[in-house]
């Protein structure tokens, strides 16, 4: 599903390391215009909260989560989500020049099901991860967040591989609505 006119909101899988710092700036430079909404989608493995916390958020994940809070340390520190000086300055440079809204949902769980979660949840009309290149081999004995997204999101899906990594194979049938860069 692409959405044409009107606000947009573009999912970017985010970590924080340089991967998905990669993808970030990808999303920014290649796909974000005035008015959309770009959405860190940040998963966690593990949830440990108080009881009623893990209930509210343990399957919906958190509620949306505005720049100016995510850069709050209080704040963030609730969520569980540490966001560099860097990241937090490439977002509010990007909000500011290219005029878009920047948030953040976070979720528990295992991630390649949390961010095909986040498509419909959220919803993103666009979902842009970062590929480490573990290599063939590793992919295919545990698998890849990224060919799981690919293969289940519902929605357009670009991988963005981190700089100096060899170019992919070409894509399958089932990742031509995707993308590799």
């Amino acid at each position: 599903m692409i959405v044409t006119g009107g606000r947009r909101n573009i999912g970017v899988a985010v970590d924080f390391t340089a991967c998905s710092k990669a993808a970030l700036r990808w999303a920014l430079a290649s796909l974000a215009r005035p008015g959309d909404r770009l959405v860190l989608v940040h998963v966690k493995g593990s949830f440990q909260y108080e009881h009623g916390v893990a209930n509210l958020w343990e399957h919906q994940g958190s509620p949306i989560i505005p720049l100016a809070e995510l850069s709050d340390p209080r704040v963030s520190r609730i969520y569980g989500v540490a966001p560099d000086a860097e990241t937090i300055d490439i977002l509010k440079r990007a909000a500011v020049q290219k005029g878009v809204e920047v948030v953040a949902k976070v979720y528990w769980g295992e991630p390649a099901r949390k961010l095909t979660e986040a498509v419909h949840s959220v919803p993103l009309q666009w979902l842009v991860v970062g590929s480490r290149g573990i290599g063939a081999v590793k992919r295919v004995l545990m698998g890849s967040i990224s060919t799981y997204v690919v293969n289940h999101a519902t929605c357009p899906v670009t991988v963005v591989r981190e700089k100096g990594l060899p170019p992919p194979p070409p894509p399958s049938a089932a990742t031509a609505a995707s993308y590799y860069y």
